[in-house]
């Protein structure tokens, strides 16, 4: 027999073997149970909460967060008194709506319940909405509204002196991120709204 012929047979088990090898590895790993690994997100920095005075002329005034920016309300629906604080940074947005009550009883009524519906639209996404009512330093009352699951506001208020002054608030993101993911910039949001109900104050002739 040939030296060539020779070798190739000695090789012959080897390569086999090999192959029987990387066979049965392949059966090992078909019949091992996978264990997803848990979704992970991106880190969010949040930066030191600070707070700034409302500088434009508004028949109310309260301090806001020094990583936001007022804006008026540009849309076609906009009255007087409607911003927005725009958070830049984080994609935020908390929407602010006025309304001069003018001591017109059915007026606040009516804002209450449209306040409660737009709030009760989120129920389909929503699976829990937990109102709070609370009282400001200066005496004004507000109901706060925390939603939770896969929602575009996660938290809403409203606040009223009951006899002129009427102010709504809805937190939004402009983006399509899950909130579970969002969560602790949520409630960097929410501290910050929390801040400005505790330094609302009216402003006197306006």
């Amino acid at each position: 027999m040939s030296e060539v012929k020779r070798n190739a047979l000695t090789k012959l088990p080897k390569i086999q073997f090999g192959l029987w090898f990387a066979l049965a590895l392949t059966v090992v790993s078909c019949g091992t149970e996978y264990t997803p690994k848990p979704k992970g997100y991106n880190r969010i920095d949040l930066p030191a909460q600070t707070y700034q005075p409302l500088k434009e002329a508004h028949p109310y005034t309260f301090e806001f967060s020094s990583h936001a920016k007022i804006r008026p309300d540009s849309s076609l629906i906009a009255q007087p008194h409607w911003i927005n604080i725009l958070y830049p940074r984080l994609g935020a947005n908390v929407q602010l709506t006025y309304k001069d009550l003018q001591g017109n009883d059915k007026m606040l009524n009516s804002l209450i319940e449209d306040a409660r519906k737009l709030t009760g639209k989120h129920q389909i996404k929503a699976y829990s909405i937990e109102e709070t009512e609370v009282k400001t330093p200066t005496g004004a009352v507000a109901s706060v509204f925390e939603l939770e699951g896969e929602v575009p506001s996660q938290f809403q208020f409203y606040v009223t002196d009951s006899t002129k002054h009427f102010l709504r608030g809805a937190l939004y993101f402009r983006t399509a991120t899950q909130n579970d993911s969002l969560a602790p910039v949520i409630e960097f949001v929410k501290r910050d709204v929390i801040h400005l109900l505790n330094t609302l104050k009216w402003q006197k002739g306006k």
